[in-house]
């Protein structure tokens, strides 16, 4: 009994619908759509990764300059205490040199709209390098689906020829076409759901990292137009002042 099953089992036909044989029966067409959805699928995942990194340094800078920056004395020294490549670093900067400059200009220019000028440059500037690699993402997310589906229409029409040489619609012929259209349109999707989903994901970061940034700008530019005189509310008199007690605040009885 033991024998006739292994012998069972060394006759048995091999799956011959699997995804490798799929691919083969596709040939050239279908290897090449496979190896343009790998390569988008790879950069994507990519581009997700390093945009993650990159994100998460611009916030850890953030998260320093609303720590020390504002205790310093003056710009300089606040910003001696950033990070030399720190996105935030780059605002104070271009604030100084756009105050020094305005005072070499011969034409009249208002200083706030001078400094104002060169602190959405300097955050435009920040921003557009946090938005690199997303246009590609947006575009794998566009494109991948009608890639696969190209892949599908060639598998379909595989089959049809492969009925039409055979005479009739039998299962053992058309199930290799069929089923290299079904894994390109599955392949299509797995690329584009990621890619648009990471897309939409690192936006949506970088809204808030702009917004962090447009703050922080506005604050530089209120310290430099008022002489130092103004800096964000939680930052003027250290810890805020205790409200005074009842007590405290009832007037002495007269003698």
């Amino acid at each position: 009994m033991f024998i006739e099953i292994l012998a069972a089992g060394a006759t048995a036909p091999q799956n011959q619908f699997g995804f490798w044989e799929a691919m083969e029966q596709g040939g050239v067409i279908a290897w090449f759509t496979l190896g343009v959805l790998a390569i988008m699928s790879v950069s994507s995942f990519y581009i997700l990764f390093s945009k993650l990194f990159e994100q998460n340094k611009v916030m850890k800078q953030g998260q320093a300059a609303r720590s020390s920056f504002w205790k310093a004395n003056s710009l300089k020294e606040g910003a001696a205490k950033l990070d030399k490549n720190s996105a935030y670093r780059q605002i104070v900067d271009d604030g100084i040199k756009a105050e020094e400059d305005h005072a070499r200009l011969t034409d009249p220019v208002e200083a706030h709209d001078w400094l104002h000028g060169s602190l959405d440059r300097s955050q435009g500037l920040i921003n557009s390098k946090l938005a690199t690699g997303l246009p590609w993402l947006a575009t794998v997310g566009a494109t991948s689906p009608f890639i696969g589906l190209f892949g599908t229409v060639i598998g379909i029409y595989r089959a049809l020829i492969k009925i039409g040489i055979a005479g009739q619609a039998s299962i053992d012929a058309v199930a290799g076409p069929v089923g290299e259209a079904l894994i390109m349109t599955a392949l299509g999707l797995g690329v584009a759901v990621p890619a648009v989903l990471a897309y939409n994901w690192l936006q949506g970061r970088n809204k808030r990292i702009a917004e962090d940034l447009s703050d922080f700008a506005n604050d530089v530019l209120g310290y430099i137009s008022s002489d130092g005189a103004v800096k964000p509310s939680a930052m003027k008199g250290g810890a805020p002042a205790k409200p005074a007690t009842a007590a405290a605040a009832k007037p002495a009885p007269k003698k």
